[in-house]
């Protein structure tokens, strides 16, 4: 009797062990396609996100360089060359003076001793209509150019790099300037793997290198090498 008790009770102890291997087996496997199953979305969703992250950082970065192209060009128009820095781009902002002037052509009567007759000389004249302040006549009441050395990205303190010089060009001396930030510094938090393939980028529709730049130290220009699917967005 004891016997036989005894071995009803290693049949059931053998059924629950099978069970808890099925179960634990059935858990296991069920963990595992979760954990693939959250790779997949990952991969999939990870880029999207990155793109979507980037492309907003980007228009907030761009914009700002907008902001430090219109300062430059108004700093060289008054007087002659590009800030070296962003203290004295501010302080050029804030004390700036634009001249407004009117040009006319004109004409009259001059005697020419050569050929003694009166011969229509033609001139251009100048007309100063006023004066306006640099920060009125490009922020108005809006003070966001005070902040300008700063990289617009929540979490990161980084500031924009920024250098001028006059350079030769075909005989001529020319103010040039050039402004940057890494793509590294505006995308801090991303994913690496993903940065490093977003710094190697060569697209017509990218914005390519490892750095977004406005101007250039060698060459004559005020544009960037962003595409205008970021000028455009401005315009919408």
């Amino acid at each position: 009797m004891f016997h036989e008790k005894k071995k009803i009770v290693d049949l059931l102890k053998s059924k629950i062990t099978k069970m808890n291997k099925k179960r634990a087996l059935e858990f296991f496997l069920w963990l595992t396609s979760i954990f693939f199953a959250t790779q997949i979305y990952s991969s999939i969703n990870g880029p999207i996100k990155f793109n979507q992250v980037k492309n907003e950082r980007y228009t907030q970065v761009i914009d700002r360089l907008k902001d430090i192209r219109n300062a430059q060009i108004a700093h060289k128009d008054v007087r002659g060359f590009y800030a070296s820095n962003f203290d004295s781009l501010v302080s050029f902002v804030d004390n700036g003076i634009f001249t407004l002037i009117e040009k006319r052509d004109s004409s009259y009567l001059e005697y020419n001793r050569t050929y003694r007759i009166d011969m229509l000389k033609e001139v251009e004249i100048v007309d100063t209509l006023g004066f306006v302040s640099v920060k009125d006549s490009l922020f108005g009441q809006n003070d966001s150019y005070k902040m300008m050395a700063k990289v617009p990205i929540d979490g990161t303190d980084s500031e924009f790099s920024i250098k001028s010089d006059i350079i030769d060009k075909n005989g001529y001396q020319v103010p040039v300037f050039e402004v940057k930030v890494m793509k590294n510094i505006v995308l801090f938090d991303q994913n690496k793997d993903l940065l490093d393939q977003e710094n190697k980028v060569i697209s017509v529709d990218g914005v390519n290198g490892t750095e977004i730049i406005l101007g250039s130290m060698t060459e004559v220009s005020t544009s960037g090498n962003w595409p205008t699917i970021f000028d455009a967005k401005n315009k919408e």
